[in-house]
């Protein structure tokens, strides 16, 4: 039997400290590796950080430590292990990280556990912790490998099962942290930090955490990837409320939702779902912005006062999933074979040779990211609607859908509205642009979404063009569209590090200006500043040999901050480029509608690019996926005098057979429900916030979607057209008070 190590931490805390000899800690029972501490002593020996929380230790059945995460103007409250010596647990394989965590506040509390290796490769995991009686929390260090047939390593952990995050693989009353983003195999001969923490909270929150071991991990359920979706793509191994079991029962559900449903607008909406009995305004005809009582709206067609919300991805593309085979000729479905068994293994049933349910399959050759580059797909979504609504199903769903959001009382059809509802002309619409074409491209060195394009390049000017000249020929010049977003989440800098914020700029800089136009004008900017290029060495701390040199390609790394403000010009200058152009091509094919810009991620809005965006964008758009909007946040939109609109937000949770919550997770449904409300209620309350939309209409694929693997429980239906009573409950009440809240005096 191994030897139990045990090592206890010193709190940084307001807690006393007495100079006596420390108890060894109980060892809790089960696989326990090594006992990192469980609070039995107040004279512990290593060093635990709060950053805006505060502690204290209280008795249970055993000793605990209670901290307290403050949400007041904080945007991230934490409780950081960090060792003077990087911890080495590099003796260990096959492991966990386990801490026993209780909720006694008045919320559920979203803790993210974020550990950091010696190299600084950190991967961040999350859970929802309800309120109520202690639990263990987990998330596995290392093994459980299980290697794909092409020897790619470790399907579990690196998720190459094309997941987000994958079942649990062994059965337990332990919750296993869902998996988020970062590098998954760290260094564990070097952890150097381990973090729990609270971000953008809208209320205060508290926990109290015991037990912090490894542990061995339990032998591996070799199952847990096999035969896990049913055939209406929902989780076979598992029964939940909402669950269709059967044909007769999906049909039942449409039969009775008919029923129920009228289709009609809330009380006080005016035609386009403004607020019929607010502050009257001039009405244009389309939509407009204006400030009424002192705050930001929309004011729609007639003059009524109007904030949007709504749903996104209201249309059947991005429902596919990949199901493991490949295929010699995609066009005619030739040379169908197995790519990856194990992704193939997931599934109970796909359709068969002869079934008119074949039609749901489709092929992608690019994938983003996942278990494959590219292979076959099955869109379940589709086949259910075509099981449940018969001939022409998408037709009679978009119906239904469209009385859905006005009995469930939404203002609007959010982004990616599938175009075929444009002409509802019973609930105005966001419409949407991709700007595609052969101009150049340029990178800020982490383009999640892929290259930049050269602004400055004549064809991306071309290309915005042609963008908005396709999306004007779909809306039609129709009042019932809102506004347009054009591109969405663009990469124009990220907030870790000045490099990440001047990425543009700094491997723009490194590039030829002769193939880059977008540098050739950086160039130009340099030179009408420093006139000489010493003037420039001078400034920049550097030794480049001309303005001929410069313009070939240049050492851009950061020295000082001369070169910083130099950077923050030309970041500027390129983010004013990109909105120039664009808002010049919406306005000449779309006079009479708001340009909504493209949807700045709040990883991503340096604020170069948000105020060059404010000079030419009619409303600033973002997409935060926080609990909510906190003030301090968003001050700079008051100094802007600007409107703005969330373009997504979302949370779910994991008690209806998914295996991943999405970003923000809540314990539950009900808990789901009470969330969005908050989450709206504190952009309805924000002067400059005049919409937001949530992100998404249905769930993700059991089996992640297949352009990026995400399965996320974020859906106001589930795949089988199931609606979330308590999601629809909650919009109800929600819309209900929407604009006496928004609008009251």
């Amino acid at each position: 039997m191994k030897q139990l190590l045990l090592i206890p931490f010193l709190l940084s805390l307001s807690c006393t400290n007495h100079n006596e000899q420390v108890a060894l800690p109980s060892v809790p029972t089960g696989d326990t590796l090594l006992l990192l501490d469980n609070f039995e002593s107040n004279s512990l020996q290593k060093d635990i950080i709060l950053n805006h929380a505060r502690s204290s230790f209280i008795q249970g059945n055993s000793r605990a430590l209670k901290v307290e995460f403050l949400s007041k103007d904080n945007l991230h409250a934490s409780l950081m292990l960090k060792p003077q010596q990087p911890y080495d647990w590099s003796q260990y394989s096959d492991f966990n990280i386990a801490f026993d965590i209780a909720n006694s506040g008045q919320h559920s509390v979203q803790l993210f556990l974020d550990i950091t290796d010696k190299h600084g490769a950190n991967y961040t995991r999350s859970v929802s912790i309800p309120v109520g009686v202690e639990k263990t929390y987990y998330a596995k260090l290392s093994g459980h490998d299980l290697a794909t047939p092409e020897g790619r390593g470790d399907i579990e952990l690196n998720f190459l099962s094309g997941l987000r995050n994958n079942p649990e693989t062994w059965e337990s009353e332990d919750v296993q942290f869902i998996s988020l983003w970062g590098k998954k195999n760290l260094d564990v001969s070097g952890i150097a930090k381990i973090e729990l923490s609270v971000q953008y909270a809208l209320f205060d929150k508290e926990v109290s955490i015991d037990n912090i071991r490894l542990r061995k991990n339990p032998e591996q359920n070799q199952q847990f990837l096999s035969a896990i979706v049913d055939k209406f793509g929902q989780n076979a191994k598992q029964n939940y409320p909402g669950k269709v079991h059967s044909l007769e029962e999906l049909v039942a559900a449409r039969q009775q939702e008919a029923r129920d449903l009228h289709g009609e607008l809330f009380s006080e909406r005016s035609k386009f779902s403004g607020w019929e009995k607010g502050p009257k305004q001039e009405g244009t005809g389309y939509f407009t912005t204006a400030k009424v009582n002192g705050k930001w709206s929309f004011i729609d067609p007639e003059g009524y006062p109007y904030f949007a919300t709504g749903l996104d991805i209201i249309r059947l593309g991005d429902a596919a999933t990949m199901t493991g085979y490949d295929l010699t000729e995609p066009g005619i479905r030739s040379g169908r074979h197995v790519a990856l068994e194990k992704r193939a293994n997931m599934f109970e049933w796909l359709p068969k040779e002869g079934d008119p349910l074949t039609k749901h399959f489709g092929y992608i050759g690019n994938n983003h990211s996942g278990a494959l580059k590219k292979g076959e797909t099955f869109n379940f979504q589709r086949a259910n609607l075509e099981r449940k609504y018969g001939d022409n199903y998408e037709e009679k769903w978009l119906d239904t859908t469209v009385d859905r959001m006005l009995d469930w009382g939404f203002t609007s059809l959010g982004n990616w509205t599938s175009p075929k509802l444009y002409s509802n002309n019973k609930i105005p619409y966001f419409a949407n642009g991709w700007i595609r074409g052969k101009f150049k491209t340029v990178s800020s060195g982490q383009d999640f979404w892929g290259a930049l394009p050269d602004v400055f390049d004549p064809e991306f000017a071309l290309s915005a063009e042609q963008t908005a000249r396709r999306v004007a020929a779909e809306v039609n010049n129709s009042p019932w569209c809102v506004g347009v977003f054009i591109d969405n989440e663009k990469s124009f800098g990220r907030s870790e590090t000045k490099n990440s914020i001047y990425g543009i700029v700094i491997n723009t800089l490194t590039r030829d200006g002769r193939d880059v136009p977008t540098k050739a004008h950086f160039t130009k900017m340099m030179k009408a500043k420093y006139a000489t290029i010493d003037a420039l060495n001078q400034a920049w701390e550097k030794n480049i040999a001309s303005w001929q040199a410069f313009e070939k390609g240049v050492d851009s790394s950061l020295v000082n901050q001369v070169q910083e403000a130099d950077y923050s010009a030309m970041l500027y200058a390129y983010s004013e480029k990109y909105f120039s152009t664009v808002n010049q091509a919406v306005k000449k094919y779309m006079p009479n509608h708001l340009y909504l810009g493209a949807r700045f991620p709040v990883w991503g809005m340096p604020m170069e690019a948000v105020k060059a965006s404010a000079k030419h964008v009619d409303v600033i758009s973002f997409n935060a996926y926080k609990e909510g909007l906190i003030a301090k946040q968003w001050d700079f939109l008051s100094e802007l005098d600007m409107p703005a609109i969330i373009g997504e937000f979302h949370m779910g949770a994991m008690d209806r057979g998914m295996f991943h919550s999405g970003i923000v997770i809540a314990s539950d449904q009900n808990d789901r429900a009470k969330m969005f409300k908050d989450y709206l209620h504190s952009a309805i309350d924000h002067p400059n916030f005049i919409g937001a939309h949530y992100f998404q209409y249905a769930d993700g694929p059991l089996t992640g979607r297949a352009y990026d693997g995400e399965n996320y429980n974020i859906g106001f239906i589930s795949v089988t057209d199931t609606p979330y009573t308590e999601m629809v409950e909650a919009a109800k009440s929600l819309n209900k008070e929407l604009y006496p809240r928004r609008f009251a005096e």
